[in-house]
């Protein structure tokens, strides 16, 4: 009896020790680098021709939402594409949109407040242009069509959020510096959780308007966040924003802070959502 004692113990101790140079040298499996993909896109609404940009994680295997971005009044540059990328890096799957037709651009205040002006006194044609990219970004092998999200810039966030407002299919809408006087106010058509980070020293946002806004919002009880940020002008997400309001003379300034801030905000909501 001693003897089989004395043997079961050593037995154990081996298998023991076995196990546990098993466990050192198991390696956990490298995760996998992040390399993303970008890349130019037709399409069009019933009447105007559209160019876009995706981008997404090519390494990526697993469907993911899709993020729809709104450019501000300049148009569809490269500051929207670049921050499709980082939407990409992040894991999402994303689309920098086109309101304006063939990719068109402002190069100055005055047309760009024209180009933005077509497009929010024709709410059906912006419907439409709209509803383009989402169903190209939803034909992405890469994306979970029940997960769309949306945000915008200035101009683009009044879109995103108007878009929103008149009932569109979304999870989640962000704008940031962004007007809250919409064409469209919130009512119960919007599904989305919404997301607004501004400047408190904004000239273009009204207190009368984030009133209203955030009155209409709390009478639906729809889930929002708007975020003001002290001292904080319009544009603040945009490094070129300092060069632009020196050159046409207008109160914009880039703030790194907020900036940051705001968009560690936008990937808390998303995280939330998604």
């Amino acid at each position: 009896m001693k003897l089989l004692s004395t043997y079961v113990l050593f037995a154990a101790i081996v298998l023991g020790f076995s196990c546990k140079q098993k466990k050192e040298t198991e390696k956990k499996p490298e995760p996998v680098a992040v390399k993303v993909k970008g890349m130019e896109v037709e399409y069009a609404s019933d009447s105007t021709s559209l160019k876009g940009y995706i981008a997404y994680d090519e390494n990526k295997t697993e469907k993911r939402p899709g993020v729809l971005i709104v450019h501000e009044w300049w148009g569809h540059n490269d500051y929207v594409r670049e921050r499709a990328d980082m939407l990409a890096e992040l894991g999402y799957t994303a689309i920098a949109i086109d309101m304006y037709g063939d990719g068109k651009q402002a190069n100055h205040p005055d047309d760009a407040g024209k180009f933005a002006m077509s497009v929010m006194t024709n709410l059906p044609e912006a419907k439409a242009r709209f509803n383009a990219a989402m169903n190209i970004l939803k034909q992405q092998e890469s994306v979970d069509t029940e997960k769309i999200a949306a945000i915008g810039y200035c101009f683009g966030g009044s879109v995103a959020l108007t878009m929103a407002n008149s009932g569109a299919d979304l999870a989640a809408v962000a704008a940031f510096h962004s007007g809250v006087g919409l064409p469209i106010p919130p009512n119960k058509d919007l599904k989305a959780r919404v997301l607004v980070c501004n400047g408190a020293d904004d000239p273009f946002i009204s207190p009368e308007s984030i009133t209203a806004f955030t009155t209409a919002m709390d009478s639906i009880g729809a889930k929002y966040e708007y975020i003001s940020y002290p001292g904080v002008k319009h544009s603040f997400t945009s490094k070129e924003a300092d060069a632009n309001g020196e050159k046409f003379q207008l109160p914009l300034a880039y703030d790194a802070e907020a900036d940051q801030k705001s968009w560690e905000s936008l990937q808390q909501m998303l995280t939330e959502v998604f």
